[in-house]
Order: structure tokens, then C-alpha cells, then sequence
């Protein structure tokens, strides 16, 4: 089978097309042939192997220990193993291969079956694959951490990114009102998610305005967390989801002590992929509240250049690969 592998770390030009073997498939295993994936921030770190904390997590201090990457993943299942109950052969499923070993930039992978749930027949293959991560994510950030509740006031900070688009959605069919920050060329792409009111962070400093949030949600971090205390209501709670893995766990040490010295709640968000979530996500599909905001779409074989469209920060919403 043809997969994107990479033996050095590196740019995007260190991922290169190949012939692989197909993946054994184990008694818990499910083999899917893969018709569509996306990329994630977390496959760009670990192609670099920066920060060095991400060698240290995920093994390879020196040369990668995953070969192909790939967290999400829609397709149909070729084969499964003896232990499979969920699935059978030419169900049309999709998951997030990230506790798995990864592997979707592939034409087949092979993850146990509690990875995946059946894919929705309102949706298609390529929309499918770029739901897991992104809007997991999301999910996670605003029930779990922001424990989001109807009639709150959020801001979504990184509205237009791939976590942020499905947020704005999420925190809709939560019943919040929902203000969204993301640059002028991509306020309107935002507002047809469902935003309330639509923000240009170049021109407007959110901090001078007089509103007051319940929740902010933070999938960009381009300012500090002490930046939105003015404007975080007293008993409100800040989730970061997104920015630099440095301040991503800068904060995981320090959020804690910060919560204490304030009555804000200042949260990090550790997703957790799962079934449950998966299916929670499924419903909301099926119903048309949410819908991926895909931006552009590519083959296999331009997953580089999708990678480094996302580094550049070119993107609204996520880049479907279609194999």
C-alpha cells in the first residue's frame, strides 16, 4: 500500500510518498481502508520533533519511532479481527488514530475497534476525516473544562481555525451566545458558522470592550492568559486549547496557582479521544448542527503541502485528504 512515511525530522519535504506493508491485523484490531484524512498541529510537531518534549512523549529522541502519521480517519473496513464485535467488512466508519500509533496517511490502517464509530450517512467520506481531532477538541474544551451552560456569554479565540470552526458551532448547540475573534478575510466564513457577533482581533482590542464572558475559549494563545482577565467574569473560566506546546504546558504548571490567587478558573485542556465523544459528535452531524468547514481538499500524495499550509497558517476551518 502507498503511505506518507518520514525517517528524519524535519520540514515538510522529510515526508515522502511510499510502498509499505499492509498492517497486520490483530484479534482487537480493525483494518480500514482509508478514504479520507485530514492534518493537525500535532502531526506538524511531530514531523519536526519540536518542542524536544515531543521526542521525550512519543519516543525517537534521535529519528521518528512513528513512520506515518495521521490522526484522523474515515473509511470502510476491510478486515477485522477475531475479537471484533462493533464492526464487520464494508461498514463506513471514522476515528482518531492518535492512541493507536497513528498512521492515516495511508491508504490503510489498523487500530483497535474502540477507535472508531459507524460514519453518518448525512455525511461524506472526506467531511468525516477531518471531524475526529478538531472537533473533539472542541467538545472537550467547552463541556468538559469550560463546563459551557445555555445563555452563557463565550469567546472563541481562533474562531477560523480548524477547532475554533467547530467550536463556534459547539457552543451554539450548547445554547451560548457566541462571539468569535479571527482576522478580517475569514469573518465571514465564521458568521455562517452561527457567531453572534464576529470580531476583527487586528482591530479591535477585545480587552477595551465592555462585555463581560463566562467562558473563553482560546485555540489560537497569541496573548497571554492574563491579557483576558478584564474582560472574564468573576466566577468566568479561560480554556486554553490551541497555541505553542510551550505555553501549553507553561500554563498546565502554572494555571493551577494562578486559579488560586484569582477567582477565575484557568483550565488546559488534555483531549482524550473516545467512542463516547465520537458518537456525541455523530448526533450532532446526522442533525446538521454542526458541519466541518473544509477549506480545501488534497490527494495523498500533497499531504506536505497541506502540512505546510497549516504551518504558514493559511487555512480556514481544515484541509481534507482525500485517498
Amino acid at each position: 500500500m502507498k503511505a506518507i512515511v518520514q525517517t528524519v525530522y524535519g520540514s515538510p519535504d522529510v515526508l515522502q510518498l511510499a510502498e509499505v506493508s499492509l498492517p497486520r491485523v490483530p484479534d482487537n484490531g480493525v483494518l480500514v481502508k482509508v478514504h479520507a484524512t485530514s492534518v493537525n498541529a500535532g502531526d506538524w510537531y511531530l514531523m519536526r520533533g519540536s518542542p524536544f518534549f515531543v521526542r521525550l512523549m512519543f519516543g525517537g529522541l534521535r529519528k521518528p519511532k512513528i513512520p506515518t502519521l495521521g490522526m484522523d480517519v474515515a473509511g470502510t473496513v476491510a478486515a477485522v479481527g477475531r475479537s471484533v464485535t462493533q464492526f464487520k467488512p464494508g461498514d463506513a466508519v471514522f476515528g482518531d488514530t492518535s492512541e493507536a500509533g497513528f498512521g492515516g496517511f495511508a491508504e490503510y490502517v489498523c487500530a483497535p475497534e474502540s477507535t472508531f464509530v459507524h460514519k453518518p450517512n448525512q455525511i461524506s467520506f472526506a467531511a468525516a476525516g477531518t471531524v475526529p481531532v478538531a472537533a473533539v477538541t472542541a467538545l472537550q474544551g467547552l463541556r468538559d473544562c469550560g463546563h459551557i451552560q445555555p445563555g452563557q456569554t463565550v469567546l472563541i479565540n481562533g474562531a477560523s481555525s480548524g477547532v475554533g470552526t467547530f467550536a463556534v458551532q459547539l457552543a451554539k448547540a450548547f445554547g451560548a451566545e457566541v462571539h468569535a475573534l479571527c482576522s478580517t478575510e475569514k469573518m465571514p466564513i465564521v458568521r455562517q458558522l452561527g457567531a453572534d457577533q464576529v470580531i476583527d482581533y487586528r482591530q479591535t482590542d477585545i480587552t477595551q470592550t465592555s462585555v463581560q464572558y463566562d467562558l473563553i475559549f482560546d485555540a489560537a494563545a497569541y496573548r497571554s492568559v492574563f491579557h483576558y482577565f478584564s474582560i472574564l467574569k468573576p466566577q468566568g473560566t479561560y480554556v486554553l486549547v490551541g497555541g505553542s506546546i510551550g505555553r501549553l504546558l507553561r500554563l498546565m504548571l502554572f494555571g493551577g496557582l494562578i486559579s488560586r490567587l484569582r477567582p477565575q478558573t484557568i483550565k488546559v485542556l488534555s483531549v482524550k479521544p473516545n467512542q463516547a465523544d465520537l458518537l456525541v459528535l455523530c448526533d450532532l452531524l446526522a442533525a446538521g448542527k454542526i458541519k466541518p468547514a473544509i477549506d480545501r481538499t488534497y490527494s495523498l500524495s500533497e499531504v506536505p503541502i497541506a502540512i505546510r499550509e497549516l504551518e504558514q497558517r493559511q487555512v480556514t476551518g481544515k484541509i481534507a485528504i482525500v485517498i
